[in-house]
């Protein structure tokens, strides 16, 4: 963690430096890389305020706090900025489950559906499920471009059947048209 302090209308003092880095220090558990923080200590007639802005790759936390000593300010924004980081952790945490949980479900549906198989016999090895966007063939082409995929099933915006688009080797196209 790479600690940066600045201190406005105040002067710094040494045993102030030293209680924020050991407070920091405290939120080092909760995170895994590296991180820029900024701290900010400040004086306007009788309020002190402390400001905290942590950054760094996928994170980006603030807090600011005032009070009546710089010590309780301080230690306030900290206990903001923990906080914030075991939501934040625990968000992370819970998407890394999530995803790793419908992976294992939708492995083994597959594996525990019966499909008639041969030896040399093509087979399903994937299910993808898709929701039909409205759009015109344009809108259809713009995105074959913009993502690079070889087609695009669509909902036709004037017509409400499901086409779909595909790009063929020579940079042409077909538009397969549903009847229904």
């Amino acid at each position: 963690m790479q600690i940066s302090m600045t201190f406005r209308n105040t002067e710094p003092e040494d045993w102030l430096k030293e209680h924020v880095q050991k407070r920091l220090l405290r939120l080092k558990k909760y995170i895994d890389k590296p991180v820029e923080t900024h701290v900010i200590l400040s004086v306007e007639k009788f309020r002190n305020v402390a400001e905290i802005n942590l950054s760094g790759k996928g994170i980006n936390l603030n807090g600011k706090e005032e009070a009546k000593e710089m010590v309780i300010a301080v230690d306030t924004v900290i206990d903001k900025i923990e906080r914030q980081l075991k939501k934040h952790k625990d968000k992370t945490r819970n998407r890394k489950e999530n995803t790793s949980i419908n992976e294992k479900v939708i492995m083994d549906e597959l594996s525990s559906e019966s499909y008639e198989e041969d030896e040399g016999q093509p087979k399903i090895v994937e299910v993808i499920k898709a929701t039909l966007k409205p759009m015109s063939v344009d809108d259809a082409i713009m995105e074959i471009e913009e993502t690079r995929n070889r087609f695009v099933i669509y909902r036709d915006s004037s017509s409400e059947r499901m086409n779909v688009i595909y790009r063929r080797d020579d940079g042409n196209y077909i538009l397969i048209e549903a009847n229904s």
